[in-house]
């Protein structure tokens, strides 16, 4: 039995390592679409993209895998559930259950339109015409919808989306912690603009060269554990980070006219690729070496951008180098200056650029939003507006046009609906897993006042990178805090860092 449980986990493995190899060829054609194809080539990439998308559907739907997975379940191999063996049995299975309910030619469809839908994209992004996307982005949400059914779900058609991206997570369960800090976070921010206090900004208009700003974030993301021998820097339209398999992961931004803007993409997306390259590299294609949701993969992301890349003692050890690198920028800015500025709470039309205090705002109007278009309670004619009146009404302020409202973010062009709730429960995530680190490794502002970051890479390495799928987001967590996720520790966070530059109570 053991002997014939054996033959079927090894098969089963040679299977999956061999469909990762087709994922990540087609990961590289995507970072490719969004990074270095010409603008004429978007037709034909969407077709080459499709295909792909249909083969390793075949793959993913094979018949072979329900046997082997049939010969494994209740034997001792499987035994263990956090074990390697158990884990890939139990999420090939989860896997495998979900993707047999996807007809083949809705997920082609869906690959294609996605390129296609991001090529009209960025043309009316740069057009502030939402007109022109209107039309794709119609296409993109009926697809979605038939996903959502073919997937099948008990409540919210919502659930079925969001499971690709929190696996388990439920829409109603999101949506009242997301509610908890909704509550919490408006008195602060109120409070903050009540003070008065503003920084001083006259820096925002002062000079700061593209190719500097390249080589700081480069040294930035380097300094901090990201690994260029096996990845690399580019720019794009809407930054990300993509894994192209084992040591290469290609990290990107956008460079605007302050050098923060980059800074804290680079950091954002640098976590994100240090997670991937701590995975383990023997077991990659498996859910061993796998990521185990995008809301753990953002806390990484967000941690190294605002937790480490926004807190003072950053800065006070990465102050100098930075007036060294654009010196007259910095000409007369004193620390204290320049570390307001890129604390500045104040509501504003960019998630991407939005402060720590607002950002999850932003990510509401787009849960409340995308929920609401796939439900169809909301349609893509009265998209617009609804967007507008959820900034008036979570922001107090309306945007312009569409390129810093409706068509600010890639998301839906992409098809990504589910995702955006997984930046909000990453910075849950980071601030209860923070917390935990530095009660495990001691004064984490004095080690970045030295210019030490090893230690909390290491540790994140150890006590989620190197895990995998052992476990699901809520266990990883309760694993690493001894606590269920909640809000608090994201409050007491932010209280506690704005309090002092605002002179709140």
């Amino acid at each position: 039995m053991t002997s014939t449980a054996q033959t079927a986990l090894d098969q089963l493995c040679d299977h999956a390592r061999q469909t990762a190899l087709l994922s990540s060829t087609l990961s590289l054609l995507e970072w490719d679409e969004r990074t270095k194809l010409p603008s004429a080539g978007g037709d034909y990439r969407a077709e080459q993209i499709a295909y792909l998308a249909g083969l390793i559907h075949q793959r993913e739907t094979d018949p072979k895998i329900g046997h082997w997975l049939d010969s494994l379940e209740g034997s001792p191999l499987a035994a263990d559930r956090h074990s390697d063996d158990g884990t890939t049995v139990r999420q090939i299975r989860r896997e495998y259950d979900k993707k047999t309910r996807l007809p083949q030619d809705l997920v082609e469809a869906i690959a294609r339109t996605s390129v296609q839908s991001q090529q009209v994209w960025v043309e009316a992004r740069r057009q502030k015409d939402y007109a022109r996307f209107r039309p794709h982005l119609e296409v993109m949400i009926r697809l979605k919808r038939e996903e959502a059914a073919a997937l099948g779900y008990e409540d919210d058609p919502y659930d079925a989306l969001l499971d690709e991206y929190e696996p388990d997570a439920r829409t109603g369960q999101v949506a009242h912690v997301l509610g908890q800090l909704r509550d919490a976070l408006q008195p602060l921010v109120q409070s903050i603009v009540d003070s008065g206090r503003t920084p001083n900004r006259s820096i925002l208009e002062r000079s700061f060269p593209r190719d500097r700003q390249e080589q700081f974030g480069r040294r930035l993301a380097e300094q901090i554990g990201f690994d260029f021998n096996e990845g690399r820097l580019d720019e794009t339209v809407h930054p990300f980070c993509a894994g192209m398999g084992p040591r290469d992961t290609r990290i990107t931004t956008r460079y605007e006219p302050f050098v923060a803007s980059s800074i804290y993409t680079i950091l954002h997306e640098a976590g994100h690729g240090i997670y991937d390259q701590q995975l383990r590299s023997e077991v990659y294609g498996l859910p061993p070496g796998n990521a185990v949701s995008l809301g753990i993969h953002e806390s990484q992301s967000r941690m190294w951008e605002n937790f480490v890349g926004r807190s003072r003692a950053f800065w006070e050890h990465w102050y100098g180098p930075l007036q060294e690198a654009f010196p007259d920028a910095t000409s007369g800015v004193p620390l204290d200056d320049f570390y307001f500025l890129i604390n500045d709470v104040h509501p504003s039309l960019i998630r991407v650029e939005a402060d720590e205090a607002t950002y999850n705002l932003h990510i509401l109007v787009r849960f409340e939003l995308e929920h609401d278009l796939i439900g169809g309670g909301l349609s893509v004619d009265d998209l617009p507006e609804a967007w507008n009146a959820k900034y008036e009404q979570l922001l107090g302020i309306t945007p312009p046009d569409d390129a810093q409202g409706v068509l600010q973010d890639v998301h839906f062009s992409a098809g990504l609906f589910g995702y955006f709730p997984t930046y909000s429960l990453g910075n849950l995530y980071a601030a209860q897993i923070f917390e935990q680190a530095e009660r495990d490794l001691g004064d984490l502002a004095d080690m970045f006042r030295r210019g030490e970051f090893t230690p909390l890479r290491q540790w994140l390495g150890e006590n989620i990178h190197q895990h995998g799928q052992r476990y699901t987001a809520a266990e990883l967590v309760e694993r690493i805090t001894g606590k269920p996720l909640s809000h608090e520790p994201l409050m007491k966070y932010l209280r506690g860092k704005f309090a002092p530059l605002y002179g709140l109570k």
